[in-house]
């Protein structure tokens, strides 16, 4: 049996790090990688508490090709692999400064690529093929009412085209490649276009829009992602497994 070993890139909280304990819960191995270094460490120690059969966490910028690189060839070959590495900076478009922009998307979408790229390549060269979950938004299909989205968005749609495109790249491979597209979630990136004193009256406003009434716990989405990553999804690829409390589903008039 194929030991498996999940790279997951924005490791350090979130989304990314309640997958990794999801995995390490069911004994698997997980490599964690984040800008923030110890919050990376943090994680891995967490999933070695929780069973995981190895756990290493590593400082990685997403963002840098050789650092990348690096640590994609320092941990194997991983089966499965996960880029929950992402950041928001908010702002309408003829205010936001051309240097966000670009640090939005060579996060989002270039970082996405660059982790893709290097897992992709390693698992084409080991002829065992492997699961690929990329982190896209509600973002990408829709413009969210309260606006200010437009590197969020414009990034998570590249995200939702690079999966279909890698998708088909490497069907023939046994790569299968997809995306979840978590809603509001309870995660740190969740506030971060968000002055603190803005918080509890966005929240509010967040949940009374959102169908089902709340934030989602990290624990929701991310077991949408182990259920990609594993072999009960394994006709699974280029698709969306949406887990957005029914944002989505919602049309914008509430009349």
């Amino acid at each position: 049996m194929t030991r498996r070993l999940t790279l997951i890139s924005g490791g350090g909280s979130g989304i990314g790090r309640r997958t990794a304990l999801l995995l390490a819960e069911a004994g698997e191995s997980v490599a964690v990688l984040d800008a923030d270094g110890s919050a990376a460490q943090e994680t891995a120690a967490q999933a070695r508490s929780a069973g995981a059969a190895s756990a290493v966490g590593m400082r990685c910028d997403v963002t840098d090709e050789a650092a990348v690189h690096a640590a994609v060839g320092g941990i194997g070959t991983p089966t499965g692999l996960v880029c929950a590495a992402g950041v928001d900076i908010g702002g309408v478009a003829h205010e936001l400064p051309v240097g966000d922009w670009r640090r939005v998307l060579e996060v989002n979408l270039t970082g996405s690529f660059l982790t893709a790229r290097a897992v992709l390549g390693r698992m084409r060269e080991s002829g065992t093929g492997g699961s690929i979950v990329l982190c896209s938004s509600p973002a990408a299909f829709v413009g969210f009412a309260a606006g200010g989205t437009s590197a969020y968005a414009a990034s998570k749609g590249g995200v939702s085209a690079l999966v279909r495109a890698l998708a088909v790249d490497y069907a023939p491979h046994g790569i299968r490649v997809n995306a979840v597209v978590p809603g509001p979630t309870e995660t740190p990136l969740m506030w971060a276009a968000v002055p603190a004193e803005e918080r509890a009256a966005m929240r509010e406003q967040v949940c009374a829009e959102v169908p089902l009434g709340r934030l989602a716990d990290p624990a929701e989405p991310a077991r949408a992602v182990r259920w990609l990553l594993g072999p009960e999804s394994s006709y699974v690829t280029g698709t969306h497994l949406v887990c957005d409390g029914g944002v989505l589903a919602k049309a914008s008039i509430s009349a």
